[in-house]
Parts: structure tokens; sequence; C-alpha cells
């Protein structure tokens, strides 16, 4: 086989992300009495969350935020949308945001299935993730993934993000992997893909969105029993 040692990211290509992270809103949303505080569309507050938690993610992995800014001001900027301009009450929702969301257990269809398929066949599978390190860990727990990886690399313990090089390359020490018998797969064209591809490695795009893209990864998968097709 040329690949020995498969590198999958983890948010948004094996754990589902935006379902959990909409359960953990409404229950946030609920607990915190929002529409008496005049946030009467909770559909709306939940996409605006997600709008800012997208842009400050960017700025967090090009280095321009730190990660407890990037933390409570996904909330901030949200309650701030609804003309709440409560600095308590944002570091409050973020907090209980943050300590109910690893505990969601959505994944995406064949997840498990498609990670043991990989290890009957012996491949060696590990995490590459921009996330924090006890909040990945419990996410894998959780959603009963944990036990299919080696190596869990986050960007704490490798002191960098993705798209950077640095990361890359520290998973592949720790893991003792070949890069010519390496592969990534995420679902970030920038993170995952084009950060993999400038370490050198070889890469799986997993576009669970269909998303257009002007980069050219070795494979594009659409969902993950595609992985049986090329592994």
């Amino acid at each position: 086989m040329q690949y020995r040692h498969l590198f999958f990211d983890l948010d948004h290509t094996l754990w589902d992300f935006e379902s959990n992270a909409r359960e953990t809103l409404h229950e946030v949303f609920e607990i915190n009495s929002l529409h008496e505080k005049g946030v009467d569309d909770r559909a709306l507050f939940i996409r605006r969350y997600c709008f800012h938690n997208d842009c400050l993610w960017k700025k967090y992995t090009e280095g321009k935020i730190r990660q407890d800014v990037l933390r409570w001001k996904r909330m901030w900027l949200t309650l701030l949308d609804f003309k709440i301009a409560d600095e308590l009450l944002a570091r409050k929702m973020a907090n209980e945001f943050l300590e109910r969301l690893p505990f969601k257990k959505n994944i995406f269809p064949h997840t498990r299935e498609i990670l043991q398929y990989l290890l009957d066949k012996s491949y060696h599978l590990h995490l590459v993730t921009n996330g924090f390190d006890h909040i990945q860990n419990a996410k894998l727990k959780s959603s009963e993934l944990h036990h299919f990886f080696e190596e869990v690399i986050t960007a704490e313990a490798s002191n960098s993000l993705k798209p950077n090089a640095e990361i890359f390359e520290f998973a592949l020490q720790k893991s003792k992997a070949d890069k010519k018998q390496s592969i990534m797969l995420g679902d970030n064209p920038d993170a995952d893909i084009k950060g993999a591809m400038n370490a050198g490695m070889d890469t799986v795009f997993v576009n669970h969105l269909n998303i257009q893209t002007e980069l050219k990864p070795t494979y594009t998968i659409y969902h993950l029993k595609e992985l049986e097709l090329i592994f």
C-alpha cells in the first residue's frame, strides 16, 4: 500500500461541528433566557454566532488573535448584534458553550464504519486538529472515536496551527511516519489541504459541502464512505 499513516482533521470532517454547536447554542439560549432579553429569533442568533465564529477562527488560524479572545469574543459579537452590550453575560455564555459542546455526539454518516474499515486494513490513524486540547479529547471520548486514533496532535501540543507546515511536521515526527507514506484528510481547503500540500503531504479533500476550490488535492470525496475507493 502506498499509504500507511492517515492523518484526519476532526471538526467538520468526522465530528459534525455544526449540528453539535446548534444543539449547544439552543441550550445556552434557554439557560440564559435570551428571549426575555430581546432576542426573539433563536435561529438568527445561532446564524450570527456561527458567522462570528467562522470569522474569528480565520483570524485565530492566521495568528491575529489569541485563543482566549476567540473563546469569548464570538459570543460577545453575537450579543452585540442584538444590542446586548453585556460582557459578563458574553463570558458566562462562552464558558457554558465550551463546557457543554464537547459532550455532543453527532458525527458524519459512516464515520465509525470507515474508521474501523481502515483499522482492519492495518492503517495507522491519527488526528491533526486546531481545536483546543482538552475539548478535542472530550469530543473524541463522548462520540466514542478516541480508540481509533494512535496520536492526537493539537495546536497546543505542537505550538503551531494548520495551515502552518510546523504542525504537520510535528505530527509526522510524533507518529514516526514517513511523509511519502502519509496523507492528510480534511474539510478545510486552506487549513487542511493547502497546509498539508505546502508541507509536502498528499491530501484527501473531504468536501461535505461541495465547496468549489482551485486547489488540486490528491483526492476529493463528498462523503466518508468514498474512502473505501481510495484505501
